[in-house]
Protein backbone atom coordinates (compact mmCIF):
# COMPACT_ATOMS: atom_id res chain seq x y z
CA UNK A 1 0.00 0.00 0.00
CA UNK A 2 1.71 3.31 -1.51
CA UNK A 3 1.69 5.77 0.81
CA UNK A 4 4.03 9.39 1.99
CA UNK A 5 6.54 8.71 4.68
CA UNK A 6 8.77 11.28 4.45
CA UNK A 7 9.14 14.14 6.72
CA UNK A 8 5.97 15.96 7.54
CA UNK A 9 6.86 19.42 9.20
CA UNK A 10 9.04 19.51 6.35
CA UNK A 11 5.98 19.25 3.63
CA UNK A 12 4.21 22.19 6.06
CA UNK A 13 6.77 24.24 5.98
CA UNK A 14 7.25 24.36 2.41
CA UNK A 15 3.46 25.21 1.44
CA UNK A 16 3.71 27.39 5.04
CA UNK A 17 0.38 25.53 6.69
CA UNK A 18 0.18 22.60 8.94
CA UNK A 19 -0.83 19.91 5.92
CA UNK A 20 0.20 17.18 8.02
CA UNK A 21 2.21 18.43 11.08
CA UNK A 22 1.48 19.90 14.50
CA UNK A 23 0.42 23.44 13.45
CA UNK A 24 2.63 24.20 16.65
CA UNK A 25 5.52 23.69 14.60
CA UNK A 26 5.24 25.96 12.35
CA UNK A 27 5.24 28.84 14.75
CA UNK A 28 8.36 27.55 16.14
CA UNK A 29 10.04 27.38 12.49
CA UNK A 30 7.55 28.78 9.12
CA UNK A 31 10.31 29.30 7.01
CA UNK A 32 10.54 26.91 4.06
CA UNK A 33 13.16 24.08 4.28
CA UNK A 34 16.22 25.06 2.41
CA UNK A 35 19.42 26.47 3.53
CA UNK A 36 19.66 29.79 4.69
CA UNK A 37 16.15 29.59 5.77
CA UNK A 38 14.07 32.97 5.53
CA UNK A 39 17.67 34.55 4.14
CA UNK A 40 17.49 33.29 1.12
CA UNK A 41 16.47 34.96 -1.51
CA UNK A 42 13.48 32.94 -3.42
CA UNK A 43 12.05 33.87 -7.33
CA UNK A 44 8.61 34.85 -7.42
CA UNK A 45 6.97 31.66 -8.94
CA UNK A 46 5.16 31.63 -12.10
CA UNK A 47 1.86 30.24 -13.50
CA UNK A 48 3.67 26.52 -13.80
CA UNK A 49 4.97 25.97 -10.71
CA UNK A 50 1.78 27.68 -8.84
CA UNK A 51 -0.14 25.39 -10.47
CA UNK A 52 2.01 22.39 -9.47
CA UNK A 53 2.18 23.62 -6.08
CA UNK A 54 -1.70 23.84 -5.54
CA UNK A 55 -1.50 20.11 -6.89
CA UNK A 56 1.01 18.94 -4.70
CA UNK A 57 -1.07 20.40 -1.54
CA UNK A 58 -4.08 18.86 -2.26
CA UNK A 59 -2.08 15.08 -2.84
CA UNK A 60 -0.28 15.78 0.58
CA UNK A 61 -3.42 17.04 2.45
CA UNK A 62 -5.83 13.76 1.26
CA UNK A 63 -2.46 11.47 1.38
CA UNK A 64 -2.82 10.22 -2.47
CA UNK A 65 0.13 9.60 -4.67
CA UNK A 66 0.44 10.81 -8.08
CA UNK A 67 -1.00 8.15 -10.22
CA UNK A 68 -4.05 7.61 -7.65
CA UNK A 69 -4.52 11.37 -7.77
CA UNK A 70 -4.69 11.96 -11.48
CA UNK A 71 -7.07 8.86 -11.68
CA UNK A 72 -9.30 10.69 -9.40
CA UNK A 73 -8.67 13.86 -11.50
CA UNK A 74 -10.16 11.96 -14.72
CA UNK A 75 -13.09 10.77 -12.49
CA UNK A 76 -13.86 13.94 -11.58
CA UNK A 77 -13.65 15.44 -15.35
CA UNK A 78 -16.13 12.42 -16.42
CA UNK A 79 -18.76 13.95 -14.23
CA UNK A 80 -21.06 16.34 -14.92
CA UNK A 81 -20.40 19.91 -13.52
CA UNK A 82 -17.57 22.01 -12.71
CA UNK A 83 -14.10 19.52 -12.70
CA UNK A 84 -12.25 21.35 -10.06
CA UNK A 85 -15.50 20.79 -7.39
CA UNK A 86 -16.19 17.46 -8.39
CA UNK A 87 -12.31 16.40 -7.23
CA UNK A 88 -13.10 18.19 -3.85
CA UNK A 89 -16.10 16.27 -3.72
CA UNK A 90 -14.57 12.96 -4.81
CA UNK A 91 -11.40 13.21 -2.14
CA UNK A 92 -13.92 14.21 0.51
CA UNK A 93 -15.58 10.77 -0.26
CA UNK A 94 -13.12 8.87 0.13
CA UNK A 95 -13.09 6.40 3.64
CA UNK A 96 -9.89 6.83 4.91
CA UNK A 97 -10.72 11.33 4.68
CA UNK A 98 -14.38 10.87 5.76
CA UNK A 99 -13.31 8.09 9.07
CA UNK A 100 -11.38 11.20 9.70
CA UNK A 101 -14.10 13.52 9.33
CA UNK A 102 -16.39 11.59 11.45
CA UNK A 103 -13.53 12.32 14.42
CA UNK A 104 -13.44 8.43 14.71
CA UNK A 105 -9.33 9.15 14.13
CA UNK A 106 -7.31 12.10 15.24
CA UNK A 107 -5.63 12.75 11.33
CA UNK A 108 -6.13 11.14 7.92
CA UNK A 109 -3.20 9.02 8.34
CA UNK A 110 -4.46 7.60 11.15
CA UNK A 111 -7.91 6.99 9.67
CA UNK A 112 -6.14 5.52 7.08
CA UNK A 113 -4.57 2.89 9.61
CA UNK A 114 -7.54 2.04 11.14
CA UNK A 115 -8.85 1.09 7.85
CA UNK A 116 -6.25 -1.09 6.54
CA UNK A 117 -5.93 -2.74 9.86
CA UNK A 118 -10.02 -3.60 9.23
CA UNK A 119 -11.26 -2.05 11.98
CA UNK A 120 -13.97 -0.15 9.89
CA UNK A 121 -16.96 -1.40 8.38
CA UNK A 122 -19.21 0.38 5.65
CA UNK A 123 -23.17 -0.98 5.20
CA UNK A 124 -22.38 -3.79 7.84
CA UNK A 125 -19.46 -5.37 6.15
CA UNK A 126 -15.68 -4.62 6.81
CA UNK A 127 -14.01 -2.55 4.36
CA UNK A 128 -10.03 -2.41 3.89
CA UNK A 129 -9.57 0.16 1.31
CA UNK A 130 -8.76 3.36 2.17
CA UNK A 131 -9.43 5.03 -0.94
CA UNK A 132 -12.81 3.52 -1.76
CA UNK A 133 -15.26 5.76 -2.86
CA UNK A 134 -18.52 6.55 -0.78
CA UNK A 135 -22.33 7.09 -1.52
CA UNK A 136 -24.88 8.90 -0.20
CA UNK A 137 -26.63 6.62 2.52
CA UNK A 138 -23.72 4.43 3.30
CA UNK A 139 -23.12 3.86 6.96
CA UNK A 140 -20.18 3.84 8.59
CA UNK A 141 -18.83 1.94 12.08
CA UNK A 142 -16.48 0.52 13.83
CA UNK A 143 -16.50 -3.30 14.11
CA UNK A 144 -18.16 -4.22 16.86
CA UNK A 145 -14.91 -6.22 18.57
CA UNK A 146 -13.40 -2.51 17.59
CA UNK A 147 -15.96 -0.67 19.00
CA UNK A 148 -14.78 -1.65 22.81
CA UNK A 149 -10.98 -1.38 22.33
CA UNK A 150 -10.30 1.83 24.76
CA UNK A 151 -7.11 2.32 22.65
CA UNK A 152 -9.33 3.43 19.71
CA UNK A 153 -12.05 4.76 21.40
CA UNK A 154 -9.35 7.29 23.22
CA UNK A 155 -8.61 8.51 19.51
CA UNK A 156 -11.78 10.15 18.96
CA UNK A 157 -12.59 13.31 19.31
CA UNK A 158 -16.26 13.61 18.01
CA UNK A 159 -17.66 15.02 14.69
CA UNK A 160 -16.77 18.90 14.07
CA UNK A 161 -20.49 20.23 13.14
CA UNK A 162 -19.05 22.10 10.11
CA UNK A 163 -19.24 18.94 8.08
CA UNK A 164 -22.83 19.12 7.58
CA UNK A 165 -22.49 16.59 4.68
CA UNK A 166 -21.88 13.75 7.21
CA UNK A 167 -23.98 12.66 10.43
CA UNK A 168 -22.37 11.12 13.69
CA UNK A 169 -24.76 9.11 16.40
CA UNK A 170 -22.76 9.25 19.58
CA UNK A 171 -25.20 6.97 20.95
CA UNK A 172 -24.74 4.19 18.75
CA UNK A 173 -21.18 5.23 17.51
CA UNK A 174 -22.48 5.46 13.93
CA UNK A 175 -21.70 7.81 10.77
CA UNK A 176 -23.66 8.08 7.64
CA UNK A 177 -22.18 9.98 4.35
CA UNK A 178 -25.14 11.95 3.81
CA UNK A 179 -24.07 13.44 0.54
CA UNK A 180 -21.35 14.88 -1.36
CA UNK A 181 -20.27 18.40 0.53
CA UNK A 182 -20.40 21.89 -1.50
CA UNK A 183 -16.91 23.73 -2.01
CA UNK A 184 -17.94 26.23 0.25
CA UNK A 185 -18.21 23.49 2.88
CA UNK A 186 -14.72 21.81 2.34
CA UNK A 187 -12.42 24.21 4.92
CA UNK A 188 -9.10 22.74 3.15
CA UNK A 189 -7.60 25.78 1.60
CA UNK A 190 -6.87 24.66 -2.23
CA UNK A 191 -7.50 26.47 -5.53
CA UNK A 192 -8.32 23.31 -7.34
CA UNK A 193 -8.56 25.54 -10.81
CA UNK A 194 -5.11 25.65 -10.75
CA UNK A 195 -4.83 21.82 -10.75
CA UNK A 196 -8.00 21.77 -13.77
CA UNK A 197 -5.59 24.08 -15.52
CA UNK A 198 -2.42 22.31 -14.79
CA UNK A 199 -3.75 19.26 -16.12
CA UNK A 200 -5.38 20.84 -18.96
CA UNK A 201 -2.02 22.13 -20.57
Amino acid sequence: MARYTGPKTKISRMFGEPILGNPKNLTKNSNPPGQHGANRKRKQLGEYALQLKEKQKAKYTYGVLERQFFKTFEEAARRKGVTGENLIKLLEARLDNTVFRLGMAPSRPAARQLVSHKHVMVNGHVLNIPSAQLNPGDVITLREKSAGNTNLSGLQRGKNKQYNWLDWNETTQTGTFISYPERESVPENIKEQLIVELYSK
